[in-house]
């Protein structure tokens, strides 16, 4: 049986210093579902076209999805998330 590593103790980043190694955190399961397909897509399509002598794209793309990693392995996230949903609800309903 898998566990997710979101939901085992207390929240252990993996080593994400090169890409291999986000790629492995994301294959593992670190970061949201459907995480590691969407980062092989996005990072094919900035390298075709990304300038040689710039590859900025190409280092938003893993600064953002090493913050994924590390939001979803956050123990507070999940709560965060649900209670701006309630907030949102709760506006919703009053503005009706």
């Amino acid at each position: 049986m898998t566990t997710n590593p979101a939901d085992s103790g207390p929240p252990q980043l993996p080593p994400m210093r090169t890409i291999g190694e986000l790629r492995a955190a994301l294959t593992m399961g670190y970061g949201f579902p459907g995480d590691a397909d969407d980062f092989e897509a996005e990072l094919a399509r900035a390298l075709n076209h990304a300038d040689p002598a710039d590859l900025s794209g190409i280092v938003r793309l893993v600064e953002e999805f090493r913050g994924r990693i590390t939001a979803r392995q956050d123990p507070g996230f999940d709560s965060a998330v649900a209670a701006a949903v309630a907030e949102i609800e709760a506006a919703r309903k009053a503005t009706r």
